[in-house]
């Protein structure tokens, strides 16, 4: 007995219009969603995915600063004015290629080092606020300065604290309310 007022009861999994099959499917597809879902959380997918999209953009801005470049290094070979110009080409996207692959490099290497830092300092506390990217920051910063003495790592880490805590308060802060 249907009443205007009510909405019909349900069965969960027995929707009507669905077949068996399709219901299969839909169970498929979100077992395979849950799953990417919890790969997408995992620490070393963060670090994965920091690292690789640092090393893309890094190489972008190799290239778009390879254009601006104000002194041709190419310039420096004597013989760079005789060559013809599909080896002047050849030279000068090799050069572009390395330029692009070292400093794709070093931006993997910080996003990677401070993604995964940061994940684990998370998954450590328990919590996801602006604390996690101050240690993910000062832990990342101290660590790619190690090589440069204790000095430089307190610099290293205060800086990238500073500049990642900076920007993750930033991407919390609550939008306005336009009313």
């Amino acid at each position: 007995m249907a009443s205007g007022f009510l909405p019909p009861y349900i069965i969960p999994g027995q929707e009507p219009g669905t077949t068996a099959e399709e219901r299969q499917e839909i169970y498929k597809y979100l077992h395979w969603t849950r799953l990417g879902q919890a790969g997408q959380e995992s620490c070393v997918a963060k670090t994965i995915l920091s690292g690789a999209m640092g090393l893309g953009l890094g190489a972008m801005f190799s290239l778009m600063s390879s254009s601006f470049a104000y002194e041709d290094p190419l310039r420096r070979d004597p013989n760079f004015d005789t060559m013809k110009f599909d080896k002047k080409a050849r030279v000068m996207f090799k050069e572009m290629g390395r330029g692009m692959w070292s400093t794709g490099k070093g931006f993997g290497k910080v996003g990677a080092l401070y993604a995964g830092l940061e994940c684990c300092v998370e998954s450590y506390r328990a919590k996801s606020d602006l604390w996690n990217s101050l240690v993910g920051g000062g832990l990342a910063g101290g660590m790619l300065a190690w090589q440069s003495g204790m000095k430089a790592m307190l610099f290293g880490a205060a800086g990238f604290a500073a500049f990642s805590g900076a920007i993750d308060a930033y991407m919390r802060k609550e939008p306005p309310d336009d009313d």
